[in-house]
């Protein structure tokens, strides 16, 4: 195990919550974002017995509720004061993650004591959207989403660049399907251990998404998208288990600054480390999660003050594998193998909820630590984004050692 992080690099975490994952139009389909999320806090703060009035800030990602700012809907649904800041970001699928290193920065920086951060995502509540006339004469533009790259080129369709990706670097489809069945059947057999860091949101307390299914069935499944390479999508091409579910979901954490666990006598359970959040090649976007985790565990060995940091030195994995093709090249960028990452399935058997997906991943994490119960153990979350963003975030266990802060 990993020696713990000096107070100086480490921020408390004193508690974590998730809401079940359900694809659009499930058991979560008619509530929005906040309405997700406010189980949640109210679910942090009777973890940690913290009255609504300690809370500093709430930071929230949010990607498709275009506009307005879904923090404040947040804070105020789930009855903290009128007094509490709120901010919303969006990085499109980097928001969980980087809603997590805003509130770190917030605390660092003597702005906030305690805070709530993460995201929420209520894919099916998401407006209609349309683009506004530039004259009379003409029509409003539906469209379903927005531009990522102002160069048209380097702006592909998201599923379009990992099936070219697949062509090109010849990632069959049978050993992308072999790799989504092994996340389903995870988390199909995790199911009953996955409720204990579920919140129950509109009486579904377990992810609603992951199925039992055979490698025949698998091969049977239509190719939705295909290189022009590939003809008819035969050998690479992505099938719809080989792609992450649009989804409804939230992830918060409740974290704080040593000082505010010392005034509320609070005993944190684990620690930030360090965060990533970088940019790479908007033309293949699935790629950032690897830089990101790159510079993080470059971040992590700064923090740590080993010689090195590996993603072998970690106890846990979790990467929100939006394609499968993207997990089986994160895996041979990181020397890991596809066993190594997501032990309770990852975002191929839950499905997507774009904002909230990274902290679910994190929140994820953190429970294989909590299982572990290893003092000093370590454990991460990454994710990458439209238009060539990534973000990652390093946590440790404390255990019994969280006296020492």
């Amino acid at each position: 195990m990993a020696k713990l992080a000096p107070a100086s690099h480490a921020v408390p975490i004193l508690a974590w919550a998730r809401s079940p994952v359900a694809p659009t139009g499930g058991a979560l389909g008619q509530l929005h974002s906040h309405e997700i999320g406010a189980p949640l806090l109210q679910s942090l703060l009777a973890q940690t017995g913290l009255p609504p009035q300690a809370i500093d800030a709430v930071v929230l990602g949010n990607a498709l509720g275009a506009g307005g700012n879904p923090a404040r809907m947040l804070t105020l649904a789930a009855g903290l004061p009128d007094s509490c800041a709120a901010h919303s970001i969006d990085t499109q699928c980097c928001s969980g993650l980087d809603a997590i290193a805003m509130a770190v920065g917030l605390l660092k920086s003597g702005q906030a004591q305690i805070v709530i951060a993460g995201g929420a995502e209520a894919w099916s509540r998401a407006p209609i959207r349309q683009t506004r006339p530039r004259h009379a004469d003409e029509l409003p533009q539906s469209y379903e989403r927005p531009p990522f790259a102002p160069d048209p080129a380097r702006d592909p369709d998201m599923l379009q660049s990992a099936a070219d990706y697949a062509c090109q670097h010849t990632y069959p489809r049978h050993a992308q399907e072999s790799y989504a069945l092994q996340s389903h059947n995870r988390a199909v057999a995790a199911q009953q251990s996955l409720r204990a860091e579920i919140t129950p949101v509109a009486g579904l307390d377990h992810d609603s998404y992951p199925r039992t299914l055979t490698a025949s069935r698998a091969a049977r499944m239509p190719i939705v998208a295909h290189s022009a390479a590939d003809e008819k999508g035969e050998l690479y091409g992505l099938s719809a288990l080989t792609i992450s579910a649009k989804a409804d979901g939230a992830a918060l954490l409740l974290l704080a600054t040593p000082e505010a666990c010392a005034q509320w006598q609070l005993q944190p359970r684990a620690q930030w480390l360090a965060s990533a959040s970088v940019g790479a090649a908007p033309e293949t976007p699935m790629l950032a999660a690897i830089a990101a985790t790159q510079k993080l565990l470059q971040r992590g060995a700064q923090a740590l003050q080993p010689s090195e940091l590996s993603a072998q030195d970690l106890s846990a994995v979790e990467l929100h594998d939006a394609f499968a093709v993207q997990g089986l090249v994160f895996c041979e960028a990181l020397g890991l193998q596809p066993e190594q990452i997501n032990t309770q399935g990852g975002g191929l058997a839950r499905g997507h909820p774009i904002s909230a997906s990274g902290a679910i991943a994190l929140v994820r994490s953190l429970a294989q630590l909590q299982a572990s119960g290893q003092p000093g153990a370590l454990s991460m979350a990454a994710i990458a984004g439209a238009g060539g963003i990534g973000a990652a975030t390093l946590v440790q266990w404390l255990g019994a050692e969280a006296r020492a802060l």
